[in-house]
């Protein structure tokens, strides 16, 4: 079932309107804000017909749960997720290289929404997350995704694994980030029909997920830093699998 969320501040909303307005159910703006910022889009508001309220501060401030808002908040239809059925019948009318981001377990939502946004800049055909122990899609990954979210194709497992073995299934090859090997990510082949397999922040890939990629591969660094963000390393594998497709 469909349940609502507020989003907040003028980028995320903007992206809604750009993409799906038909989901924004009521938005809120800050009483005595007259700037032009503000006027551009409760005019786009006005035009789609999109129900708009002016209250004060404190109420938007319980709104965004104390995240900065920008003086606007909307409600807005949050759809449920497409699964493992959906996301093979998907991959399956590809007709490019597909290149799937899958995130297992990332709990902290401005990671996630960090790892989205890096997925749209890289042309990803479609991002897996599970959905138990990934955090939710709320507010929070909306705004750090800087929109991207909107655009982007989202399905939700219940088991990684056998999605792993599915996609497998379909010729591609599943390569998972893990800092214990030696082998840089830079010699992976990354431009036939890939999968990039990004663990949860701390530990990483968790065992089965390891034993059930095809291959496992490294970020190299010279520094004496352990590990990267999660967010910073789902960035720099994308973008390296962009920059062979587009050197081939």
């Amino acid at each position: 079932m469909s349940k609502s969320i507020h989003i907040y501040g003028f980028h995320s909303i903007k992206a809604q309107l750009n993409s799906n307005p038909e989901y924004i159910l009521n938005v809120f703006v800050q009483t005595g804000r007259s700037d032009s910022r503000m006027s551009e889009i409760t005019s786009f508001l006005n035009t789609q017909k999109i129900n708009f309220s002016k209250i004060d501060k404190n109420k938007l401030d319980r709104l965004a749960k104390g995240e900065p808002h920008q003086g606007i908040v909307a409600e807005t239809i949050l759809p449920s997720l497409p699964g493992q059925d959906a996301l093979i019948s998907f991959v399956t009318k590809l007709s490019s290289s597909p290149l799937i981001l899958m995130l297992d377990s990332i709990q902290d939502p401005r990671n996630l929404g960090a790892c989205l946004r890096s997925a749209n800049a890289t042309g990803v055909d479609c991002v897996v997350i599970n959905k138990d122990g990934s955090a939710p899609i709320n507010a929070v990954v909306h705004k750090t995704s800087a929109g991207a979210i909107n655009q982007l194709k989202i399905f939700q497992v219940t088991n990684l694994v056998r999605a792993i073995n599915a996609l497998k299934d379909k010729k591609l090859w599943v390569i998972g980030l893990d800092d214990s090997v030696s082998t840089s990510l830079y010699d992976v082949n990354l431009i036939d029909p890939t999968v990039i397999v990004m663990g949860t922040e701390g530990k990483g890939l968790r065992q089965l997920i390891k034993k059930t990629c095809d291959q496992l591969a490294t970020i190299p660094m010279i520094g004496n830093v352990e590990s990267l963000n999660v967010s910073v390393a789902t960035g720099i594998a994308l973008f390296e699998s962009r920059r062979q497709r587009q050197s081939s």
